[in-house]
């Protein structure tokens, strides 16, 4: 089992077929891959950027 998410991201990754990668989240501000999932006070789900700080819905 994987230690950290960024592992298991990695795995999932290994495995995908290259054209799939191309549906990766990207930042809208800085346009940087690392992207957190996380789920709003409300139950809906938000993304932040984790290299820049930026969240979005």
């Amino acid at each position: 089992m994987p230690a950290s998410i960024l592992e298991e991201v990695h795995d999932l990754l290994e495995v995908a077929p290259k054209r799939r990668r191309a549906t990766l989240l990207d930042c809208p501000s800085c346009g940087s891959v690392h992207i957190a999932q996380v789920l709003g006070d409300n139950g809906g789900i938000s993304y932040v950027c984790t290299a820049c700080g930026h969240s979005w819905s």
